[in-house]
């Protein structure tokens, strides 16, 4: 069933943007490293800006190759990184715009929210986080690997704003309320990456966003996915999608908790939800975890591959600072256009990095290539039983 939104909040909402009411981030509030850089225009608004700075990157274009949840499948149907993060986009902007606020900075955390991401969805975050710890003592996590590449990697100028939301997105963690942060400076912003390359999860949980709009992001990502993987496993035969105890379908999902969010967040300084919706999304993520992410057809084919990422990782860590390497012509060299200075970071944060940015494919083109056997587990095929 089809929620509609409260006919007195509806009618609130109408007559505040008659009068022009706004409650999110201006946009000349938007803060850059670069103060003389990219001034924000009537055309290009700051936001914009950062907008079109993301979606030109490389790291950007490989989310088209990039698992959502359902790896090693050949099928047009189901959703990859890419898909996901318009999806995100696509939420996240209703509800600003319905919220009244800044949907171009909402946009701009969306689409880089994921820019971090590993190939093999979270299943490779886990297993570069493992890597990482074992190696150097650090831990890896996507959304501060997402950061980390907007900052670093790729240093574009973007606002504080921006690299705040795309930090702070964490959509694994369920809240019944979002109330940002102080915005503070970028120093405050490297201080949060680094302690949560340093300490893990408990740093990484500890993030919240310094804006509404970063809040809605993050509950947008939630609600992009819950349904979606649905439909995904359902169109590959993994379950049954009428199987689910809330009996919603994916647009049902979307349209019933945006309704929610919009009614229990107008006008406030928070995002907020109902108790009931909060349950639903408790329960619908529970469900989710026992029937596709931890079923036996999905993570038996990441339990192969978690060999095969250590072989690739210890290879490039080994190779990394060779002039004549794979790692400095295929990873580091092409990054000095944007950073002159990558080259000094160590071996095993290169590494680090090259397999975070790897599409899916690459990711089994390169270990045969540099491993020198094969992948060994098949792809199923649109015609296999």
């Amino acid at each position: 069933m089809y929620s509609v939104l409260d006919k007195d909040i509806e009618q609130k909402i109408k007559r505040d943007r008659e009068k022009g009411v706004f409650f999110g981030t201006p946009d000349g509030a938007a803060i850059r490293l670069n103060k003389h850089k990219d001034a924000a225009t009537l055309i290009r608004p700051a936001f914009v800006r950062d907008i079109a700075k993301i979606i030109n990157l490389p790291i950007y274009s490989r989310l088209q190759d990039k698992t959502q949840v359902l790896s090693l499948f050949h099928n047009d149907d189901i959703s990859h990184r890419m898909l996901h993060v318009q999806l995100v986009s696509r939420i996240a902007r209703d509800i600003s715009r319905a919220l009244a606020l800044n949907e171009d900075l909402t946009e701009v955390i969306a689409l880089g929210h994921d820019v971090g991401h590993t190939p093999f969805g979270h299943a490779g975050e886990r297993m570069l986080d493992k890597l990482m710890n074992e190696s150097a003592g650090l831990y890896f996590s996507h959304n501060v690997q997402s950061a980390r590449a907007l900052s670093v990697l790729y240093p574009c100028n973007l606002t504080l704003q921006a690299l705040d939301g795309i930090l702070t997105h964490n959509g694994e963690l369920v809240c019944s309320e979002y109330k940002p942060g102080d915005i503070k400076d970028f120093n405050y912003l490297y201080e949060r990456i680094a302690a949560c390359e340093k300490k893990g999860e408990p740093a990484v949980k500890k993030l919240i966003p310094s804006t509404l709009e970063g809040c809605v992001v993050r509950i947008s990502d939630m609600i992009a996915y819950l349904g979606k993987d649905r439909q995904d496993a359902a169109r590959v035969g993994l379950v049954d999608e009428n199987h689910y105890s809330d009996g919603l379908s994916n647009s049902e999902i979307i349209n019933n908790i945006t309704i929610d969010i919009v009614e229990h967040s107008y006008g406030k300084n928070h995002i907020s939800m109902s108790g009931k919706v909060f349950k639903l999304l408790e329960d619908a993520k529970r469900e989710n975890n026992d029937l596709i992410y931890r079923s036996d057809k999905v993570s038996g084919i990441y339990r192969e591959m978690e060999p095969k990422f250590k072989e690739l990782f210890d290879y490039l860590v080994s190779d990394a600072k060779r002039k004549d390497g794979v790692v400095y012509n295929t990873h580091v060299k092409p990054i000095l256009e944007f950073n002159s200075n990558y080259d000094e970071e160590p071996p095993v944060r290169l590494a680090c990095d090259f397999i975070a940015s790897m599409t899916d494919d690459y990711f089994v083109d390169i270990y045969e290539r540099l491993i020198g056997k094969e992948f060994g587990i098949d792809y199923k095929r649109y015609f296999d039983d």
